[in-house]
């Protein structure tokens, strides 16, 4: 993946990609982005997103797989 943030002085741009990406299909999207949320707080966003999934993690240090069980049908 490649990802560039620019301040553009013209209205050409002109973009060297890795040479993993020559000869495959890629996408490239311009959009604009607001100056002020350009740079956010990655401990605020990860806490946001740790708060989010909590409820969904599963204690599996107990589990023990049983194969033969698991072929039992």
């Amino acid at each position: 993946m490649l990802r560039e943030i620019i301040k553009p002085q013209k209205a050409s741009f002109t973009m060297r990609l890795p040479k993993e990406m020559v000869g495959k299909t890629i996408e490239i999207i311009a959009f604009e982005i607001d100056e002020n949320e350009s740079a956010p707080d990655k401990k605020l966003r990860s806490q946001e997103i740790e708060d989010l999934t909590k409820a969904t993690l599963v204690d599996l240090s107990g589990f023990k797989f049983n194969r033969n069980e698991a072929n039992n049908y």
